[in-house]
Order: C-alpha cells, then sequence, then structure tokens
C-alpha cells in the first residue's frame, strides 16, 4: 500500500479513489465500494499487506454500526484492484484527505461517453473541472487524463494572454545609494543540502530489473540504418483518412512492430528465452511495447502480434498505451511478452541501446524518423530514415544470427507494400 487518499473521519462517495496500491507490475487507485465515513484505517502506508486482508473499515454517513470492511486485493489481488469487486475497497498508503468537491458529486448524472478511470476523477475534483465541457479522445470517447490536461492549459490561456496594464510614473530624485547588505548568517551545523525521499515502489522494481537483466544476460547491440521512404510516403498518404475513419492517429511504430512480427517467424530463436540450461520456443509471439509513465516505465503486451494487421496493431498500441498512464492495466497484460520493442524515437532519440525485458532474449529500439540527404544510384536525394538497435542475449544469439534477424526487418520496411486501410 502505497497512499492513503483519505483519512478518518472523511466521507467518501461510492467509487471515489479511497487508496493507492503498487506491485511489482502495475500501480493502481482503488475505489470505495461504498458510500459512507472512513472510520478505521487498519494498514499503513508503505506496509507490505497479503490478498484479502482487511486495510480499514467504512459506516454510514456519521460513522458507528455497520461499517464494512475494506480489504487488499492485490496479485490476485492486482487483477481484482484494476476491476475491484463491488463488495471489496483496497490496500493501502496514506496521504493528505482530499474532500471531494460539491459541485462535482453529480458525476453519475452528467456521465460523458465511456468509464471514466479514477485518475480522471481524482483530477476533476481537485481541479473543478465539469466533465459534461470536456471532450474525449480515447476508445469510445472516453476521457483521459491528457484530456483533462488540455482542457486545463486551454482554461489558463486567456489568463496569461491579458494585456498588461501601464501607468505613468513620474520622474524623482535618484535613490541615496544602498547600504551594504549584511553578510548572510552562517548555515546551522547539520543542516541538510538537499532534498531526500524514497523511490516509488515501481521505481525500486524497475532498478532491481534492470540490474537484473544485466546481470543475466550478455549484452550486444547492432545498430542498422533504414530507408523509410515507402512507408513515409504511405503513412502521408493514408494518416487523415485513418484518423477520420477510426479516431486515432496513424504512428510509424505499428509499421515498424508489423516487420518485426514478420522477422520473428522466420527467426523463432529471437522469440525464445532461457530457462536454466533450456530453450524455450514459445507458440505465441507476443510482442510487449515500452511506455513511458509520469514515474516510471511499463511494457504491457500485443498478444498473437502476428495475427494483427497494421491496423489491429496500432489499435492495440493506442489502447494499451491510454490505460497504462490512466492504471487501468490488468496485471496478466503486462506478462507473457516474447519479445520487446521501445520507440525512444518519439521523444527525437535517433538510436539507443535498450535492456532486455527478462526471461526474453532481445529487444528492439526505434529511433526517429528523419529526413536526410542520402547518395541513392550516385546521386544525393532526400530519404526518410530510422535507426533500429537490437540488444540481444549473447548467450543464445550470435552476432550473424542478430544481424540477420535486424536485416530481416529492415527489408520489410523498406520494400513495404501492404496496404494500411
Amino acid at each position: 500500500m502505497t497512499k492513503w487518499l483519505k483519512k478518518p473521519g472523511d466521507t467518501v462517495e461510492r467509487d471515489e479513489p479511497l487508496f493507492e496500491i503498487s506491485t511489482d507490475k502495475v500501480d493502481t487507485e482503488i475505489p470505495s465500494p461504498t458510500a459512507g465515513t472512513l472510520t478505521d484505517v487498519l494498514v499503513q502506508e508503505g506496509q507490505t499487506v497479503g490478498i484479502n486482508t482487511v486495510v480499514a473499515r467504512i459506516g454510514e454517513n456519521g460513522g458507528g454500526a455497520g461499517s464494512a470492511p475494506a480489504t487488499n486485493p492485490v496479485a490476485e489481488p492486482v487483477a481484482k484492484a484494476a476491476e475491484p469487486d463491488p463488495a471489496v475497497a483496497a490496500s493501502a498508503a496514506p496521504g493528505p484527505a482530499v474532500e471531494p468537491e460539491p459541485a462535482l458529486k453529480e458525476d453519475a448524472a452528467v456521465e460523458p461517453a465511456g468509464p471514466l478511470s479514477p485518475l480522471v476523477r481524482k483530477m476533476a475534483r481537485e481541479n473543478s473541472i465539469d466533465l459534461s465541457k470536456v471532450a474525449g479522445s480515447g476508445a469510445g470517447g472516453r476521457i483521459t487524463k491528457q484530456d483533462l490536461e488540455t482542457h486545463l492549459s486551454q482554461k489558463a490561456a486567456p489568463l496569461a494572454e491579458a494585456p498588461r496594464q501601464t501607468a505613468a510614473v513620474p520622474v524623482q530624485a535618484p535613490p541615496p545609494a544602498p547600504k551594504p547588505a549584511p553578510e548572510a548568517p552562517p548555515r546551522p551545523a547539520g543542516q541538510a543540502k538537499a532534498r531526500i525521499e524514497p523511490l516509488s515502489t515501481m521505481r525500486q522494481k524497475i532498478a532491481e530489473h534492470m540490474i537484473m537483466s544485466q546481470a543475466t544476460s550478455a549484452h550486444v547491440t547492432t545498430v542498422h540504418k533504414v530507408d523509410m521512404t515507402k512507408v513515409a510516403k504511405m503513412r502521408a498518404k493514408h494518416k487523415a483518412d485513418f484518423a477520420s475513419r477510426y479516431g486515432m492517429s496513424l504512428t510509424f511504430l505499428p509499421f515498424v512492430t508489423r516487420a518485426t512480427v514478420e522477422a520473428l517467424r522466420e527467426f523463432p530463436l529471437l522469440n525464445a528465452s532461457i530457462e536454466g540450461t533450456n530453450i524455450i520456443y514459445h507458440n505465441e509471439i507476443n510482442v510487449g511495447i515500452a511506455v513511458s509513465l509520469e514515474n516510471g516505465l511499463i511494457v504491457p503486451v500485443i498478444r498473437q502480434a502476428d495475427e494483427k494487421n497494421v491496423l489491429g496493431l496500432q489499435r492495440s498500441i493506442v489502447d494499451l498505451a491510454a490505460r497504462a498512464r490512466s492504471r487501468q492495466l490488468k496485471p496478466d497484460e503486462v506478462q507473457g511478452g516474447t519479445f520487446s520493442i521501445s520507440n525512444f524515437g518519439s521523444f527525437g532519440s535517433v538510436f539507443a541501446t535498450p535492456v532486455i525485458n527478462q526471461p526474453q532474449v532481445a529487444i528492439l529500439g526505434v529511433g526517429a524518423v528523419e529526413k536526410v540527404p542520402v547518395v541513392v544510384d550516385d546521386a544525393i536525394a532526400i530519404r526518410s530514415v530510422m535507426y533500429l538497435s537490437l540488444s540481444f542475449d549473447h548467450r543464445l544469439i550470435d552476432g550473424a544470427l542478430g544481424d540477420q534477424f535486424t536485416s530481416k526487418v529492415k527489408s520489410v520496411l523498406e520494400g513495404w507494400s501492404e496496404e494500411v486501410l
């Protein structure tokens, strides 16, 4: 349990976030299963609790008899944390109480299209946002955190642009010379020179996983330059129609994912894993896509990625990323990956050397697509170019195989012919 969002004596509404839990897979807010008064908090912030542990009691308004236990749903519990049982509240960590705004208690009466995540409800309460005035960009018109941030920035814009008022300033005699400033008092002995705060549970788990991966696999990285001109032209041709028809942008990532799946079919050893002295060949191609969060990184998995076309892959990428950032992922959606892709190019990076996501044996890094001058048939031409970096486990994958795999991905992208729509 990482944080309590309410304190004893506070009133809570049904489905209002009550506390936050953190596991090695997901962080999520747990909503209250009923309306009433939080009478007792039985588990403190930072404590680790087991499945179905009673962590708090919620009574009828005014407290007293009839209070119902709030229990911890983690692991199998996490599954319940993502989709809590109506009879169960969750596990937690204390923090400042958040009083609901009276004007926003009518959420249910003006419920916009699609369900609202606990994070969206919390942001709306804290910023007094009327959700009926916010356009949702998520699946089915669902309002996301990014929609609320955009709404807040639009509200703040008129204030920032307000003209400054000026006033005439009379001419005055020059002020007297300032007295020398007194010397700053010496810093008291032992006074802190830096702020210290503990790593979040997610940050700790990421650190442990990265160190373990570096200690487990013999990391080697190969980098290939890819001419993305055909894909860029295909994307430019269809992106407007794609956005109007499906309500989402068409990015380069589903093209790269599609090409990666083709290469994994041809070189199944890259889709394998090592267990002791055995090689495990996976029958399914489940591709993990790294998603950057405010406080870390998570890798949700596209299952049976080889059965999806570009549209299906783009839809899966958008859905998983949106639910990862709104803490709506289920535990099984971040498990079972057989190969991973890290799209650091979305932040402008040309190429990097990603760390293998254990127990996998390889991860593909995708750099930014840039127009650059290149030599084509002894002439200078402008082409859309991207770098792919494949980090692989040299215990199982030799350099030749790593290069053959990456060359296959490159070949599919440079010779792209599959229609998007």
